[in-house]
């Protein structure tokens, strides 16, 4: 019976965030046909206020992640941004990531339209598991899922 596959399988929650409104529904028409549950930002200061990552003049405030977690909001298992955005571009994005003790080990993606090296080692030096070019494909998509297998927690569903 198809149904009780789906009820088994983890719906993993991906947070992708691009400035362009073209490639934000792109990426979420491939991310929902590869069954995934999909929150989309349109800047990265908004992708770290939901992560709860904004700075405030003490410096970084983790507390809104543990709080909204225990508001059982999902938890991301993914992120997939766009590197070049105003403000706070997909490479500042990841670093905060990186730098956080609660989100570390989530995977994060880069994506873009430049083909720059220096750019791609610097994103994947800096604890990017894939750096996509844009436009993104399915194929692309498809490299995601053994970065969220992965990082399946064997015993503790929040892993941290």
């Amino acid at each position: 019976m198809a149904m009780g596959r789906v009820s088994l399988e983890k719906k993993f929650h991906v947070l992708a965030i691009d400035d362009s409104i073209i490639d934000r529904k792109l990426i979420e028409r491939l991310l929902k046909i590869s069954s995934y549950q999909v929150t989309i930002m349109d800047s990265g200061v908004k992708a770290l206020e939901f992560l709860g990552l904004l700075d405030d003049d003490n410096g970084s405030i983790e507390s809104t992640f543990t709080s909204t977690t225990q508001n059982h909001q999902e938890k991301v298992d993914l992120i997939i941004t766009d590197y070049s955005m105003p403000g706070i571009t997909g490479f500042d994005l990841l670093k905060k990531i990186k730098e956080s003790k609660s989100l570390k080990n989530i995977p994060v993606v880069i994506m873009s339209s430049e083909n720059v090296q220096s750019r791609i080692n610097s994103c994947l030096e800096s604890g990017a598991e894939e750096f996509l070019l844009k436009p993104v494909q399915q194929s692309d998509v498809n490299k995601l899922r053994p970065h969220l297998l992965r990082g399946m927690p064997e015993s503790n569903s929040f892993g941290y």
